[in-house]
């Protein structure tokens, strides 16, 4: 009996700490409000903009599968924006010039 206590225990703490990811596909980034809790082998969440339908498809994703158009990053709901080329190399610039300062 206590071991299926135990099970019972674990299997409620992973899925409490599971990650959790805006999922979505719509045409405007900022209108995906709806949430997931991903299963255990999805560590990233994920955005992806589809140019050529004015789409944009946000939802869990493996850190191997992550690259290309597809903009991963860690973190629960991390993806509520989609990272774009000045927000990025802005990013990159204030990082340095705080790692250089501190």
């Amino acid at each position: 009996m206590r071991f299926y206590g135990a099970l019972i225990l674990l299997m409620t703490l992973s899925a409490a700490s599971g990650l959790r990811c805006y999922t979505c596909t719509a045409t405007d980034p900022k209108s995906c409000t709806d949430t997931k809790s991903c299963p255990v082998i999805f560590n990233r969440c994920f955005s992806l903009r589809i140019d050529g339908f004015d789409m944009v498809t946000k939802g869990c994703q493996t850190s191997l599968a992550c690259g290309g158009a597809m903009a991963c990053c860690e973190g629960n709901l991390c993806n509520n924006a989609i990272p774009t080329g000045p927000s990025v190399v802005l990013l990159l610039v204030s990082s340095a010039i705080i790692s250089l300062f501190l």
